[in-house]
Formats: C-alpha cells, structure tokens, sequence
C-alpha cells in the first residue's frame, strides 16, 4: 500500500509499506477520507521527537477490511470512525478516568507518535470495540471525519472550561480547535463567548460558530478589551486553543478569580511555559490551570456522530481545501505553510 510519512526530522514523502495485519482484539480499515491537523506539522518539525518512516496522521474515517477473531462489534464492509487517540482501556490511567494518558503521559496518542498513522490506503486499529464507531448511514465521510479530532478536543476544551450556564468566555485563536470550542462554549450555555483571531476568514467562520465578540490582537490589546467586555471582571473561562507561551499568558490574565484557564494547544517549541505572576494572584488567586489531550473511544465517537446526525452542528464549511491522497504532497504544503487561507484541509482517498 502507498502510505505518506515522516522520512525523518523535516522531512516528508510517499513510500510503500505493507498492509498492516489486525491482532485478535484489533481491526484494519481501508481509508476513505482524512484531515491534516497542525499537530501533523509539529511532528514533522520534531516536537515529539526523532522518526524514521512514520506514517503520519491521526484524523481518519473507512470502510473496515480486516478484524480480528475476537472482535465482536464490527465486520468487514462496515463505515467507521476512529478517534485520534486511542487508548488501552485496560491500562491502570483508562481504569483512573484518564484513557488518554494510557501507556504513559500522552500514550493513547499512537497514531503518527507511536505506530503508523491514517495517511495510507489502510490503517490499523488496535481494541476495535473500543475504539472505532459505525458512522450512521445519513452523516457523510467528509463531516464524520472531523469527530476524530477537531470537534473531540475543541469540545473538551468547553468541557473542561467548567463554563457556568450564561458564563463569560474567551477562545484565544480560532483554529480549527478553537472554532470547534467556540461552537463547545454555545452548546454548554455561555452567555457570551469572545474569539480571539486576526484572520478574517476565521473571524467569519467564529461568529458563525457562535462567537459573540472578536478581538483582532493586531488592532487591540487582547487583555484590555476582553476586561472591557466584562466590566472589567474577567472571563469565567479562557480556552487556549494557539500552544504559544505568549497566549497562554494571556488566557491567565483575563480569567477572572475563581475562573478556569482550559488548555488544548500543542506547545511544541520552548522548554517552558510561564505563568504571570501578580495576575496569577502571586499563586493564590484561585484560578484553575486544566489540560487535556483529545477524548478518544467508542462512546465519544458515538456521542459527536450523535450531534452532527442531528445537525446541531456542521464542521464542513471549515474545510477549505480537498485534495486527493496522490496530491498529499502538496496538500500538506498548503497545511503546514498556512497558505491560501487554509483552515483545514480534507485527503480523499479512491
């Protein structure tokens, strides 16, 4: 099969790799649609590390080719959709509530780190029952697609906002994730929901989302207008969606005592990430710092597939560009440049 991968530290290309194999609780699915996320980008850059011919990508849907003898859920023929992390619910970290954590600080993120990732004709898929979903018949490929990671994460990050119904919030940068975090902050009830963004496309796709204010940081002091938004209080929740030391430092300013600072960037340069000190209350001012790394499983799949087969949400106008798998060249390009006004770019595979 064709595969796309990580040749080494900055260094992309096709090359040919064997159909994987399912274990007896595993399944392999035959790709038909990806996404290209940044965390793709700061792979190839190095951000977790040396790899030698890993094939990227962790945002995956297909049809399944092969399982093993002990799965029970799933068959050959069947439409699925796996979540970009997909943890060993047996681990002692999935048992403790923390499945993404599995293995290891970050070990149910296997895809493109610690195996080989969905950017091939065929991907493998390890505790099938747990870890794929059947996608109902009326939700597309190409909108399915984005359960695996964007609206996962973009969501947790609403979810570990602790946004109190009709509760103020900031979204800083409206990325992919973050647009899906301004669309989490709306279905959690905020009142009002603040992005932070200087794109103008991205400001567009924001409000659409369910932003009620945009803060353009190249026009304005970020933290001056948000206080200003909120009578000088603060936000209740501040997502950082960037994984920028600068960001983060912001997300901190503008919470409000007693608020929550709800991580979800990927800080893939620098060794540290600092905290302002006299915002911070010199320690005390009882604001909480919460990270995550994407929900994977079953039962997240299932619960995202849920939203969008009832339309209460479409993240398709956020693909912005589709190429077809022999044009992953290119495509992740155009992704990894941030060229063309990209916000997400779809792989269609044949």
């Amino acid at each position: 099969m064709r595969a796309f991968v990580m040749r080494q530290i900055g260094q992309v290309g096709f090359m040919d790799k064997p159909v994987p194999r399912p274990g007896p609780l595993d399944a392999v699915v035959k790709t038909t649609a990806a996404l290209i996320c940044t965390s793709d980008s700061h792979t190839v850059r190095g951000g977790i590390g040396p790899r030698e011919n890993l094939t990227l990508g962790h945002e995956g849907v297909g049809v399944v080719h092969e399982v093993g003898e002990e799965v029970k859920g799933f068959r050959p023929g069947d439409r699925v959709l796996s979540g970009a992390i997909t943890p060993d619910w047996g681990d002692l970290a999935s048992q403790n509530g923390h499945p993404s954590q599995s293995g290891g600080p970050l070990g149910g993120f296997k895809f493109a780190n610690s195996k080989d990732g969905v950017f091939a004709e065929y991907f493998h898929v390890n505790e099938a029952d747990a870890n794929l979903a059947k996608i109902p018949d009326d939700v597309p490929d190409e909108m399915a697609v984005y359960c695996a990671d964007m609206l996962s994460t973009g969501f947790m990050g609403a979810e570990n906002g602790h946004i109190p119904i009709g509760g103020t919030v900031a979204v800083l940068a409206q990325g992919p994730v973050g647009l899906m975090a301004t669309a989490g902050a709306r279905l959690r009830g905020a009142g009002l929901v603040i992005g932070v963004e200087s794109v103008p496309g991205r400001q567009r796709l924001a409000r659409e989302y369910g932003a009620d204010e945009i803060v353009d940081f190249t026009e304005e002091d970020v933290v001056e207008r948000v206080l200003d938004l909120t009578q000088g209080q603060g936000v209740d929740t501040a997502i950082e969606a960037l994984g920028a030391d600068a960001t983060f430092q912001s997300a901190i300013r503008i919470t409000k005592p007693g608020g929550t600072v709800s991580n979800t960037g990927y800080y893939g340069e620098g060794e540290f990430v600092r905290i302002p000190r006299v915002e911070w209350g010199v320690g005390m001012a009882d604001k909480t710092i919460t990270t995550g790394l994407c929900p994977g499983g079953r039962l997240r799949m299932e619960r995202l597939l849920r939203i969008l087969q009832g339309r209460r949400l479409d993240p398709t106008p956020m693909t912005t560009h589709t190429f077809r798998f022999e044009e992953m060249e290119r495509a992740f390009e155009i992704s990894d440049k941030k060229i063309e006004d990209m916000v997400k770019v779809l792989i269609t595979f044949p």
